[in-house]
């Protein structure tokens, strides 16, 4: 996007420089990375950072809407956790695409959004290694608001940590060690300094949680939320598990329901320009003639799994929960990434953190991914390159 940088960074590439920078990221934790790092990192522009910022603002309005809660409470689950939901979320993550719009200039169009946790502390190594390799310019950075690589760190260890023992923190996922992003667990423990558990592993007595570590039980008293709880309803367990959803006295972080309100459920609740239309399927009256134009995603899934690109109207009739289905306008992801053969698409993941005595959250940090395919995602750039995860650089 900033062609001088950009023309820069392709003369000086090479394979060599790459499968260094490959090497370092490796070295983090061998054999612990699992997903594609993409050949070179995103520099954007002023303008177009304080778009994503500014339409970012327009939604938190309605996340700190008193109604909020009211709005998306059928977002929740029968089956979900009921105890110990907080006013807000902990973190939030708005996905934007690098889009061009009608007249073919370019701006950002907000594909989906989380209140999830992403790969906030493998990001953070990520982002040190990345400038380096791109020899990224003091002009531009990849944290938010002032923050830097150790105020962003501490801030992830405010949150999370907080006054409580690390030992009593755990980050929770259903087998980590199979995880593709398991990664992000091993620098979270670097980070943090607490442990990985598997929900398998949990032990539960009375109202109270436990995990094992060097034959001893260990109380738990925070759980860092990792774990996608449509991916639990779809195991099939071997071994007896505790019922996860019983009102267990911890602390989630983030409590499990806002993976839900804060999703694409929240979509059709926003107006604004960089933001696609957005409509509930269930509420459609009439099915839009240039169904060409629009993509239908189930409201849950993760990943992009689910989704259609090429709508036709034998799919939506095929739909027996239309409940669970929003139809989305259609964006035109830029071809904005010039590499060795064809043109990259990208998009970017804002964080949003957001600390108990805040009013609202706060950006602080990113990732970016590229890609060459119908979708971002693995499954869509498999032998490509110039594709995968990396890190965005903002001018400041």
């Amino acid at each position: 996007m900033q062609k001088e940088l950009r023309q820069h960074f392709n003369d000086n590439f090479s394979q060599e420089k790459y499968a260094a920078y490959l090497q370092e990221i490796e070295n983090l934790h061998p054999g612990k990375l699992e997903f594609r790092i993409a050949e070179t990192p995103i520099f954007i522009p002023k303008d177009f950072t304080q778009k994503m910022l500014d339409a970012c603002e327009d939604i938190v309005d309605i996340l700190v809407q008193p109604g909020f809660k009211a709005l998306t409470e059928k977002a929740i689950p029968i089956d979900a956790i009921e105890d110990g939901e907080k006013h807000h979320p902990e973190f939030i993550v708005f996905d934007f695409g690098i889009c061009e719009n009608s007249t073919g200039a370019l701006e950002p169009q907000l594909i989906e959004m989380q209140g999830f946790p992403t790969l906030f502390a493998f990001q953070a190594f990520h982002t040190a290694i990345s400038k380096l390799y791109a020899k990224v310019p003091n002009t531009y950075d990849a944290y938010l608001n002032g923050y830097t690589e150790t105020t962003y760190l501490q801030l992830l260890q405010e949150i999370i940590v907080g006054d409580c023992n690390r030992e009593n923190v755990i980050l929770l996922e259903i087998y980590p060690e199979h995880q593709k992003t398991r990664i992000d667990f091993y620098c979270t423990e670097d980070v943090l300094g607490i442990k990985t558990v598997c929900l398998t592993k949990l032990i539960g007595e009375g109202n109270q949680l436990f995990y094992e570590a060097d034959g001893k039980k260990i109380p738990v008293k925070k759980i860092y939320n990792r774990l996608i709880f449509d991916d639990l309803h779809q195991q099939n367990f071997t071994d007896k598990v505790i019922d996860i959803t019983r009102p267990w006295d911890v602390e989630w972080i983030p409590h499990p329901n806002w993976f839900y309100r804060i999703s694409k459920y929240t979509l059709p609740l926003i107006d604004n320009p960089y933001v696609p239309p957005t409509f509930y399927l269930k509420d459609l009256e009439e099915t839009p003639a240039d169904l060409e134009n629009y993509v239908l995603k189930p409201l849950f899934s993760f990943a992009g799994m689910g989704v259609l690109i090429d709508v036709t109207k034998e799919d939506i009739i095929k739909i027996t929960n239309p409940e669970n289905w929003i139809l989305q306008r259609k964006v035109k992801y830029a071809d904005v990434i010039e590499t060795p053969d064809q043109p990259a698409k990208a998009e970017i993941r804002l964080f949003y953190f957001w600390k108990k005595e805040w009013a609202r959250p706060i950006a602080v940090h990113n990732l970016a991914r590229l890609s060459k395919g119908k979708m971002i995602g693995t499954r869509y750039n498999k032998d490509k390159n110039w594709v995968g995860g990396t890190v965005a650089f903002f001018e400041r």
